[in-house]
């Protein structure tokens, strides 16, 4: 951006130019890796090197964390509303900068520019929205059953924060864990996806022109197990919140919980669209190809299962077929997707689409990799549906994480309910009709923390809390002002007065 503007805004001028090396960044300084090791960024678009990444290790983490700990008491004694000023500056920051950003998520995930632009707003949102908390912070005045004594409750905060995030929507995913962590008077230490460690390289500088305490935001790059676990497993460490997959959230909670840490785990889904037979198709047909194949189907929230009701099935298939042969796929502002994030993701996928062929389910567009002039190189999965998946196939099963969904055939709506409900996951939800009993039905009882009525399945707000039961998660819930609860503690006062000393 150009300079002049941040001088209009009152925001600093932040070089935010990618470099050849992405360092660490602890206790207010850019850090190299203790031992001078590094791992290769690849472009998904392109499978080049972008830059190379500190590959930190325990050593690392525990500097980061010692610097965390040094930092969190004066940043705790600072009030709410002042750390909200703090991290509304930080959000100002992040706005003035927000094309340079943009870019950044664009070079790192391979999605175009407009998508990581739509990106940037929504990690915006979040930070104007949780900086605003600052202002409210509520607890609760009551009564007391006792003469003469006035009971309340308070937030504290817990000490140092661990974020460890996904990759799929890296700038977003920052802001959903950062903010609320700092307003609530913690620490952090950040470990980003080793996929996506740009997006949090430029952030750290840009709370750094925001004046965010030295010490305060902690970034630490590398890999899960070298620098993941030792994070994890630091005793002084007071909560982890991590968002990723299944098997990697059940060994956090299995070693943070070992230390009565406290852990908030956002594990994804496998989330069904029902389409009745009252629905409009058109609008129906829409919503499950954002669903399915937007961001390359990299949502926690994607919709991965089409469930059609029987008497509209074979209309809806073939309107959905040629309406995902109609999505490009590319880098580009005009395209409808881009790559997924990395090789070993892409393979995981082909394979799952073999295994599936092997077991008689149907492929009826896509399931291979896209080659030739603007493809070779880069990891692009063609937009893939599949026909035939019993609702116990892995592919139903399974989060497979890209652009991939499966149909299913039904009766009625209770049939649509229980083969929803028949998953281990059960973040999102969403529904077609045009009956509002039929609505209000599956509202009730479809198993999941999200449900929409005629929208997609994904679309979540800063304000409403996000998260899902089983496997999705732990039960606690991100944005909103319930992530205020996964970043602090509540502590009950009582206030004795005494009549006699009047």
């Amino acid at each position: 951006m150009d300079s002049r503007y941040g001088d209009q805004l009152g925001v600093a001028v932040v070089d935010l130019t990618i470099p050849a090396r992405i360092p660490n960044f602890v206790a207010g300084k850019e850090t190299p890796p203790a031992r001078e090791t590094w791992f290769p960024k690849f472009d998904p678009a392109t499978g080049r090197v972008v830059a190379e990444v500190a590959r930190s290790q325990r050593d690392d983490v525990t500097a980061a964390v010692c610097a965390a700990q040094r930092a969190q008491p004066g940043w705790a004694s600072t009030t709410v509303v002042r750390r909200g000023e703090t991290l509304r500056a930080l959000t100002l920051e992040l706005q003035a900068h927000q094309m340079e950003m943009a870019r950044i998520v664009a070079a790192e995930t391979g999605k175009s520019l407009k998508d990581a632009m739509a990106e940037c707003v929504g990690a915006i949102e979040m930070g104007f929205f949780v900086a605003s908390e600052g202002r409210r912070y509520y607890g609760r005045t009551t009564t007391s059953a006792i003469e003469h004594r006035v009971a309340m409750t308070v937030r504290q905060p817990l000490g140092v924060a661990g974020l460890i995030i996904a990759a799929n929507t890296p700038l977003a995913n920052v802001a959903w864990k950062v903010f609320p962590a700092l307003l609530c008077g913690n620490a952090v230490v950040l470990k980003p996806a080793e996929d996506t460690p740009l997006s949090a390289w430029a952030f750290a500088r840009l709370a750094a022109a925001a004046a965010v305490p030295a010490g305060v935001l902690n970034v630490v790059h590398g890999y899960g197990d070298e620098a993941g676990a030792p994070l994890v497993e630091c005793p002084d460490v007071a909560v982890v919140s991590f968002t990723g997959s299944c098997e990697v959230g059940r060994t956090i909670a299995r070693v943070a919980s070992g230390r009565l840490a406290k852990v908030c785990l956002e594990l994804g889904g496998k989330n069904p669209l029902v389409v009745c037979d009252d629905a409009d198709l058109e609008r129906a047909v829409e919503a499950a190809a954002l669903s399915g194949f937007s961001n390359a189907g990299q949502r926690c929230a994607a919709g991965s299962r089409v469930i059609v009701f029987d008497r509209v099935y074979e209309e809806f298939r073939e309107r959905l077929v040629q309406r995902v042969g109609r999505l490009r796929v590319g880098t580009a502002n005009g395209d409808d997707f881009g790559p997924v994030i990395n090789e070993m993701q892409l393979n995981g996928m082909l394979a799952a689409i073999e295994a599936a062929k092997t077991r008689g389910i149907r492929v009826l567009t896509g399931g291979h990799r896209l080659s030739g002039p603007g493809y070779d190189g880069g990891y692009f999965l063609a937009p893939t549906i599949l026909e035939g998946a019993g609702p116990d196939d892995a592919v139903s099963q399974t989060e497979l994480f890209g652009p991939i969904i499966a149909l299913y055939r039904v009766r009625t709506l209770d049939d649509a309910v229980q083969l929803a409900n028949q998953s281990p996951f059960g973040l999102t939800a969403a529904v077609w009709t045009r009956s509002i009993h039929r609505a209000m039905v599956f509202m009730e009882r479809v198993q999941a923390g999200v449900v929409s009525v005629n929208g997609p399945t994904y679309g979540s707000e800063p304000h409403l809390p996000f998260g899902g039961l089983k496997a999705s998660g732990n039960g606690l819930r991100e944005a909103g002002t319930e992530a205020l609860d996964v970043y602090s503690d509540w502590k009950t006062i009582y206030l004795n007065h005494d009549p006699q000393a009047l």
